[in-house]
């Protein structure tokens, strides 16, 4: 936090990167260590504060930087409205909010000029976007702070900025899940199994490096297979659509435990079955699989626009499911590794995926092989759905009426 102090002897760097585990304490360190170096080194100027979304950047940087700081006493308030953060007393220091979502969050910047900038889960953010930002920070004797975790290690990120770190003068540190010490050696434990492979490398032991292999290393007929399902409370569908491609569908339900169980499948193929299914045969499937079950949701892949039609003229709950992959396979990682699903013998193209989904090793980045992956993706909406947070994307926006 002190790095940029006057007594450090990294106090001539023009930057600081972050990256490591998650849960390292890495967010907070860097945005606590942004503020200060501000109100003590910035007299006047505009800040800018990035994350992958305005949405997130709120939810994971903003409000608990500003929870720290009134705990310290310094006043500070978020304008909602403006996208802005104001620090400190009498002239606060402003701070603008940008999302670096896409590549055309680059504009939203564009013309600014900045003292200084933070930008949360650089990695996720799109080059041009990270770059136009860096430009607008002109103002003498402006520095920049970074955070991530890490990715593949062909990142642009990685080979431009942490790799070159001693030559684009910048101090990079690397944070281990250990080096939190609000962690106790229970929850420590519990993310050590939650995780395994490349992801146990990426967010437990902070390394950059690259996945192969098989995506389910951990999937078990032994561990993961259930031939006696228990009673359920909920039921919910998931949907990979295909025409010449497979079809793949799953009717999920809730245990009594919490668990959720794949009940049984419907996988077509229609090169395998030499016959093509039209939107109306497979809604009559979809609606076989489900039987006398009362199906809460029916998540679809969101490509597939005229059958997510052709469901609700059937009076089905037909949504859109949530299509991050690289989110998705690793929320399934991490369900599989804590027993959170599991699957009945009958679902035998499930299984079947689980022993030929691999990585691309050719892509140069997180990059499923496009084989052998329908099952895996209908999977994957589903565990998006229930462990990631719920629902397809949102605007964030809320409303609430407070009587006066």
């Amino acid at each position: 936090m002190n790095w940029w102090c006057e007594n450090s002897p990294h106090r001539g760097r023009d930057a600081v990167i972050c990256d490591g585990a998650v849960r390292s304490g890495k967010t907070l360190s860097v945005s606590l260590s942004f503020v200060f170096w501000a109100l003590c080194r910035v007299e006047r100027g505009e800040l800018c504060i990035c994350g992958k979304t305005i949405t997130s950047l709120r939810r994971n940087v903003v409000r608990p930087l500003m929870a720290r700081l009134r705990e310290l006493g310094v006043p500070c308030r978020l304008i909602v409205s403006q996208n802005r953060l104001e620090i400190g007393e009498g002239y606060p220091l402003g701070f603008s909010l940008f999302g670096g979502r896409d590549e055309g969050s680059a504009d939203l910047i564009q013309g600014a000029t900045f003292a200084g900038a933070l930008l949360d889960e650089v990695a996720l953010m799109p080059r041009s976007f990270v770059e136009q930002a860096l430009a607008r920070c002109s103002v003498e004797g402006a520095r920049l702070f970074f955070s991530c975790n890490p990715s593949y290690p062909q990142h642009w990120f990685y080979r431009e900025w942490i790799l070159r770190a001693q030559e684009k003068n910048v101090l990079y540190l690397r944070f281990e899940m250990r080096d939190n010490p609000s962690l106790s050696p229970a929850v420590l434990r519990r993310y050590k199994r939650l995780y395994t492979g490349p992801f146990y490398e990426r967010y437990v032991l902070g390394r950059w490096v690259a996945v192969r292999g098989l995506i389910y290393p951990m999937f078990s007929q032994e561990k993961h297979l259930c031939s006696a399902l228990p009673a359920m409370s909920r039921y919910l569908v998931s949907c990979d659509y295909g025409t010449v491609n497979p079809a793949s569908f799953g009717l999920w339900g809730q245990g009594p435990d919490g668990s959720w169980y794949r009940v049984r499948e419907f996988y077509h193929d229609s090169r395998r079955e030499g016959k093509l299914l039209t939107d109306e045969e497979y809604a009559n499937a979809l609606e076989g699989l489900i039987g006398k079950a009362a199906v809460e949701s029916v998540l679809v892949d969101p490509s597939a626009a005229s059958f997510i039609a052709c469901l609700h003229r059937r009076g089905l709950p037909a949504k859109a499911a949530r299509n991050d992959v690289v989110n998705g396979i690793r929320t399934v990682a991490a369900a599989l590794g804590e027993g959170k699903i599991f699957f009945h013998p009958g679902c035998e193209d499930s299984i079947r995926e689980f022993s030929l989904y691999r990585w691309d090793e050719k892509a140069g980045g997180d990059a499923p092989i496009k084989k052998d992956d329908h099952a895996m993706d209908d999977i994957r909406y589903f565990a998006l759905e229930v462990f990631g947070g719920g629902g397809a994307k949102t605007s964030g926006f809320w409303v609430g009426s407070v009587e006066r």
